[in-house]
């Protein structure tokens, strides 16, 4: 081997070397300093050989793919200093690390380490531990680290934290002072640690997703004594009550993020004279009720401000929006602001993310908007806007979204200027809007990955230049669009949903749509194709959903059809943008789909959809036998097959359906029996066969069969059972009539026709003396008659 005895540091960085280098090298007794990131070995890195270099101050071997436990020779290395062996997958607990009383780095962060920390109490020289993403039981009083007086950095986050059990804890004061500590993630950490009454020096804190279930205040003290504090995040910790400010100024503070607690009452007043440097401000998710404190507008730092999901009233003060001149993130979703949206003053010239859905806001879009040339996402959704949507949005070169759906705007589509727009994401559903699609609209071929325009009353038919090769998502329901199906997402192979329903398009499903290998949602409800379904639809091999109900569709149902549901939502149905402030500003299309099932609409979101799968084909002109690759169809939930001209039986095999909530097959020309193993459908819902040519007898009410009355059956004449109240008794053999005897001259089989004249004609009589009686009694009643038979002996004279 190589002769290395003096050899002092070695740095390995993604080289590749044979599981041996080590003794390649030869004895490194000499070494102090060993960083070997992402070593391609033929094996595993040699960790035990590690245990040989004594002197050894720095080793770093992160990312290497290593397993199991710590070897127990890692106590040797009593000289270490600094020990990195994150991004691996050791596992086990940390004894074998009690030794190393030298070290002052530490990080075991991202493997698979579990058990308690009580390891960590002997290293005494340790200034910076990072031991997050592990499997750790971690007590949030860090009693275990209460002797580490030189600690200074703790990351901790994803691993198990819980309360501790002693409470002598909370009177002991801790020899560290920390500078920064995270441990977000995950657990009930009771009361708010008290070790934090002990610290003055800290800089950053997060301790997101702990849930401190004994704590009725925002810790205001935690900000009085820490003047040096910059960071504080406390996301999910199940705060509550008032969110107090710290009784004087605090100059430091630039990042606090409290969302996602129970704080209530008002924000207070004077919030922007007492954290006057904040840079980004996220108080949303809470319970927080009155207006919005015009101090905001004292924060002249102010760069991302998230007050949405709260239950804010009023309006934007003015001051706000003079004031926060470098405000780039607004974010006001979900409150119950109202009045005109910056109806004063606007100096917010940087805004770049604006977010003002679910409000009461009225007025028109704001044109000082147009000032905002870094804007890149508006979204004024769900308010009662109206008015025309201005011209200077088409101009706004760096938009990449916006959505003014649900408001009360008409006027015609925008026209969108070049065709150098980004544009992503367009949302224009449920408004008043009109006219036909321009040819503006092709400027948005090359970026566009989302439109909907549904709901509003666009007439004509699509652009042919339109031709928007990114679109994932398509919503042009509920308008009224006519022509052939367009050509326009022809080459939308990325096309996930494409819902035309309920508009005028004619003619025959194009074929191409098959080469549409993404698609899940496929909804041309209540339109005027005809022609045959394609064969073409049997390549769609993500199809969840598809709906041709309610046109003039013919011919037989591809019996190769596959639908199944997705189980999964991926990013193409999710808009995700991260702020660089630290605010997570993700919102979810969440655009509702609607489908039928039992009969009923239904609004389905697609966290829900993605459960759902289901074939409508319902109200068209389909004929011959339903006949299904059941393989294909083995996830299904709702088929609707009802008011066509099917034929043949029910096949058998929809009793392997175990999923099916919904059958529909009424107003067909079915025969058959009902399939008695309909009975093991557990989950069925909705069962309806009514109005076929079914025979036999009613499937028996047990299962979910049990649940049905005679409306899942009604007109089967040839149907029997106590449902359809017809007797399914065999028909009983003719008894064969006894024979004579040879005296007995009488035949038995014939009417005795002197009784039979006799009774009739006392009948007879009987009917003629009523009549009598009646006219007699009854003056008037004698007098239209003799009125009548007068009439009828006049008529008669002429007719003579």
């Amino acid at each position: 081997g190589l002769n290395l005895r003096s050899l002092e540091e070695l740095e390995l960085d993604e080289s590749s070397l044979p599981s041996n280098f080590i003794r390649v090298f030869g004895p490194l007794i000499s070494l102090k300093k060993l960083i070997a990131h992402r070593i391609d070995g033929n094996d595993t890195l040699p960790i035990n050989d590690l245990c040989e270099m004594k002197n050894l101050q720095e080793l770093d071997i992160t990312g290497n793919n290593l397993r199991g436990s710590l070897p127990m020779c890692f106590h040797n290395l009593t000289s270490l200093k600094s020990l990195s062996l994150s991004f691996n997958q050791f596992s086990g607990n940390i004894s074998v690390l009690k030794n190393l009383t030298l070290l002052e780095s530490l990080d075991l962060s991202s493997n698979q380490f579990s058990g308690n920390i009580s390891a960590l109490e002997s290293l005494t020289s340790l200034r910076w531990l990072d031991i997050s993403n592990n499997e750790f039981h971690i007590p949030s009083s860090l009693g275990p680290l209460f002797n580490l007086s030189r600690l200074k950095f703790i990351r901790g986050d994803n691993n198990n934290i819980h309360a501790d059990d002693h409470e002598m804890l909370n009177s002991l004061a801790p020899r560290f002072q920390l500078i920064y500590i995270s441990l977000s993630c995950c657990g009930s950490g009771g009361s708010f640690p008290h070790f934090f009454y002990h610290q003055s020096d800290l800089q950053g804190v997060t301790l997101s997703d702990i849930h401190f279930f004994k704590v009725d205040q925002f810790p205001f003290w935690l900000l009085e004594n820490n003047t040096k504090l910059e960071l504080l995040h406390l996301v999910n910790c199940s705060l509550l009550g008032p969110f107090q400010l710290p009784s004087r100024a605090h100059l430091a503070l630039s990042n606090l993020d409290i969302s996602n607690n129970a704080f209530g009452g008002n924000i207070p007043e004077r919030i922007g004279a007492h954290l006057p440097l904040l840079k980004t401000l996220n108080m949303s998710q809470n319970y927080f009720s009155g207006s919005i404190p015009s101090s905001f507008g004292d924060m002249s730092s102010l760069q991302g401000l998230d007050l949405s999901n709260n239950h804010l009233s009023g309006g934007i003060p003015e001051h706000m929006a003079t004031g926060c001149s470098l405000l780039e993130f607004l974010a006001l979703s979900n409150n119950t602001l109202q009045g005109v949206i910056f109806s004063g003053n606007f100096s917010l010239m940087s805004l770049s993310e604006v977010r003002l859905d679910g409000n009461n806001f009225t007025g028109v879009i704001p044109n000082v908007l147009a000032n905002c040339s870094d804007l890149y996402l508006l979204d004024l959704s769900n308010n009662y806007l109206f008015g025309e949507i201005p011209s200077w949005i088409g101009n706004m070169s760096r938009l990449i979204a916006l959505d003014v759906s649900r408001n009360l705007l008409f006027g015609r589509f925008p026209q969108w200027r070049g065709n150098a727009l980004p544009l992503e994401q367009l949302a224009m559903a449920d408004n008043q809007l009109e006219g036909s699609i321009p040819r503006a609209i092709c400027n948005l071929n090359e970026g566009l990955i989302f439109l909907d325009l549904s709901m509003n009353n666009f007439s004509g038919t699509l652009p042919s230049c339109f031709k928007p090769v990114s679109l994932r998502e398509v919503h042009l329901s509920r308008n009224m669009l006519q022509g052939p199906l367009p050509n326009a997402f022809r080459d939308s192979s990325s096309l996930v949903t494409l819902d035309l329903s309920y508009n005028h398009f004619k003619g025959n499903i194009p074929n191409w749509i098959g080469n549409l290998s993404e698609l899940s949602y496929l909804l041309l409800k209540r339109n005027h194709f005809k022609g045959e379904i394609p064969i073409q639809l049997c390549n769609l091999d993500r199809l969840s959903l598809i709906d041709l109900s309610l046109n003039n569709l013919s011919g037989g149902i591809p019996s190769c059809l596959k639908v199944s549901a997705m189980n999964y939502v991926t990013e193409e149905y999710i808009w995700y943008y991260y702020s660089r402030y630290d605010i997570d500003s993700a919102k979810s299309i969440e655009v509702p789909i609607e489908y039928t099932v039992k009969s009923r609409s239904y609004h389905y979101r697609r966290r829900i959809l993605q459960y759902m799968s289901g074939i409508d084909l319902s109200c068209n002109k389909l004929t011959g036998e339903i006949s299904f690759e059941t393989r294909n169809i083995m996830k299904l939930f709702t088929l609707n097959l009802s008011r066509n001209s099917l034929t043949g039986p029910i096949p058998q095999v929809f009793s392997n359906l175990k999923d099916l909530e919904s059958l529909d097959l009424s107003y067909n020309n079915l025969t058959g029996n009902i399939p008695v193993e309909f009975a093991v459908l557990h989950f069925l819902q909705y069962f309806n066969v009514s109005y076929n040519n079914l025979s036999g007898k009613t499937p028996d009410r047990i299962g979910q069969l049990g649940t049905f009355d005679e409306s899942s059956y009604v007109g089967n004449p040839f149907l029997c059972g106590s449902l359809v109240g017809k007797n399914c008794s065999p028909v009983a053999t003719p008894l064969t009539p006894p024979k004579a005897s040879a005296g007995d001259t009488e035949d038995h089989g014939f009417i005795d026709m002197d009784t039979f004249y006799a009774s009739f004609f006392a009948c007879y009589v009987m009917v003629l003396l009523c009549i009598a009686a009646v006219l007699y009694i009854n003056p008037y009643w004698r007098q239209a008659w003799f009125y009548y038979i007068q009439m009828a002996i006049e008529s008669c004279y002429y007719f003579v």
